[in-house]
């Protein structure tokens, strides 16, 4: 099962969560509705080489894919997901990403 990190408050997240709706291969997790959630997340920001930029840019990193195999990556595609052409409208103030 590959595990979706991310939150409802996030326009990228709710537009990978949409796509995933209903599909059992998928675990959707809302690292804002519990902290043992938040620190799971934050264990993988913090020992992941995927998100330095994420961490130099200032943003969270979100939405974030762990693979059946444990690679841990940002790219919905590498998870198998398919957005629509239309990127979803950005979480940062700047309009560069979660």
């Amino acid at each position: 099962m590959i595990k979706i990190y991310g939150m409802n408050t996030c326009p990228d997240c709710i537009a990978v969560d949409r796509q995933v709706e209903g599909d059992d291969r998928y675990e959707v997790i809302d690292i804002g509705a519990h902290v043992k959630y938040l620190k799971e997340f934050l264990r993988l920001r913090d020992n992941h080489a995927v998100f330095d930029d994420a961490r130099k840019q200032g943003y969270a990193g979100i939405p974030c894919f762990v693979l059946e195999d444990g690679t841990v990556t940002l790219s919905p595609e590498e998870a198998g997901i398919r957005l629509d052409a239309t990127p979803a409208a950005s979480c940062r103030l700047d309009g560069s990403g979660c």
